[in-house]
């Protein structure tokens, strides 16, 4: 029989292969095949995780990032043992006013069974998801400060979770860097730092 973690190459394998949106642009971006109770959540990959060929590459990473180290988790250790995911792996390609593309609800249908199929795999404890696009596939949002700071209860299939949503970490948003968001994110750093899924990690 499969352990989790031959499961979860099966799964990557099987979604680096996915042409199921003919304008998102390159191939699948995935995270490391971790069998982890700590699921993290983003919108879509940029142009420069197209190229280097991991989530969070560059500048909003290095932002995110910094967010959980200063709760017990450097970037290495993080991409070691937190699951990696997204509401779309493929990029968007760019926005003619600027930015990137959000992608359409076809899209985001269509990537859909992928994150389906993890959260079956991993059945996780805690979600992080980062963003408002990701945080609306879980949770019905107007406002980031509606939900930002607070730990939700998710039911799943066969067990519920917590989730704690996250600001996206990119440099065009200030919601983060100004009130109420700087607080409110301070809060949810604080929440998941708590969390004894999070606190598992920290000390493995």
């Amino acid at each position: 029989m499969a352990t989790s973690l031959q499961r979860i190459r099966q799964h990557q394998i099987r979604l680096r292969k996915c042409a199921r949106c003919p304008d998102m642009q390159g191939q699948p971006v995935t995270g490391n095949p971790v069998p982890s109770r700590v699921l993290l959540v983003g919108q879509a990959p940029g142009t420069r995780e197209l190229v280097i060929r991991r989530p969070f590459a560059w500048t909003a990473g290095k932002t995110l990032f910094s967010w959980f180290n200063r709760i017990g988790l450097e970037e290495d250790a993080f991409r070691q043992r937190v699951y990696m995911a997204a509401v779309c792996r493929c990029f968007p390609g760019k926005n003619p006013k600027g930015g990137d593309r959000v992608p359409n609800r076809q899209e985001i249908a269509n990537c859909a069974p992928w994150l389906d199929a993890e959260l079956e795999l991993l059945k996780p404890a805690l979600i992080l998801p980062v963003g408002k696009l990701a945080i609306s596939r879980f949770l019905e949002i107007d406002r980031l400060a509606d939900v930002v700071g607070r730990k939700h209860r998710l039911s799943l299939k066969e067990s519920g979770t917590d989730l704690v949503p996250l600001p996206h970490p990119s440099g065009a948003s200030t919601w983060h860097r100004m009130e109420p968001g700087r607080s409110l994110l301070e809060k949810a750093l604080g929440i998941i730092h708590e969390h004894p899924a999070w606190r598992d990690l920290c000390d493995a």
